[in-house]
């Protein structure tokens, strides 16, 4: 394939994953549910998580469309509609009064004999994660040879999309913050993939391709205070990007991914990143570039 070729597939999806989420968004606020989808911000004003299931649309859609083979294709769609899905069962949760948050708060809920709707998420991304991992798996030229290996390298895998769709979402506390997160990972992940590299990396940057394009035209709307991810957009995006990172490298870099995402996570239990933000002059004015401060 040319030069031109590849430029020109790269722009098609590209316009593909921003059209997709900008007709996905419209349609979601003139919907009849779109009312359900309000909600109070930090500052006390109403925005709407129509953005959630509009990225979601938009670039597992483009992410489907860039993909290899249909193995990959599956992969892409179950990671983003399945994670989307689930964050939206959460968000609407959230509407009906639902407590349990983090991770301790969902253990609590359970040993009171209740399952949280944020456990039903975990449980639920976890299993998307591991099945898109396997499928992976199945088309890689990389894969290992003893099964056992195999095994621990799928399950390594599954938990760097589960804890990245997690991850995106401790970020989505303030107008464009989980944007610009998802943004930064989102253009290294994006570059086209090197002759060395494994079959499945130009998929995966053609997914984190996809990513980026739904992210750069929510932006506006989210830094504005109009909308905002919710846990929908957040896990469908996060997801999508772990999948772009598993498809792009060995069992080596898949350790080292879970290893950061999980430590990121069990940080978050503990410390408020949006007090680490505020006390760090660089990440402060990053966190507030282009928000709207009316």
């Amino acid at each position: 394939m040319s030069q031109l070729s590849r430029a020109a597939g790269r722009a098609f999806l590209g316009g593909l994953a921003a059209g997709g989420t900008i007709a996905a968004i419209s349609a979601v606020r003139r919907s009849k549910w779109s009312k359900d989808l309000d909600r109070v911000n930090h500052r006390g004003d109403t925005v709407s998580l129509a953005e959630g299931p509009g990225v979601t649309v938009g670039a597992t859609v483009a992410a489907v469309a860039g993909a290899d083979s249909p193995a990959y294709a599956a992969a892409a769609a179950a990671t983003g509609l399945a994670t989307g899905a689930l964050g939206l069962y959460d968000d609407l949760a959230d509407a009906r009064g639902e407590r349990a948050k983090g991770f301790k708060g969902h253990l609590a809920a359970l040993r009171r004999g209740r399952v949280s709707a944020g456990l039903v998420k975990i449980l639920g991304i976890s299993a998307t994660g591991l099945a898109s991992a396997a499928l992976l798996d199945a088309v890689s030229d990389r894969r290992p040879e003893r099964r056992w290996a195999r095994l621990w390298n799928i399950g390594v895998g599954g938990g760097v999309v589960a804890g990245a769709a997690n991850l995106i979402n401790l970020f989505d506390l303030r107008p464009g913050r989980a944007l610009k997160v998802v943004s930064a990972l989102a253009t290294p992940l994006s570059r086209p993939a090197g002759p060395k590299a494994p079959n499945t990396a130009r998929s995966g940057a053609n997914t984190a391709l996809a990513v980026s394009a739904s992210a750069a035209v929510a932006m506006s709307d989210d830094l504005e205070g109009r909308t905002m991810l919710g846990d929908c957009g957040a896990n469908a995006l996060g997801a999508l990007l772990g999948l772009s990172y598993i498809a792009r490298t060995g069992p080596v870099g898949r350790h080292v991914a879970l290893a950061g995402i999980a430590a990121l996570i069990a940080a978050s239990e503990r410390v408020s990143f949006t007090q680490v933000i505020a006390d760090t002059p660089v990440l402060r004015e990053l966190d507030e570039m282009g928000r709207n401060k009316a």
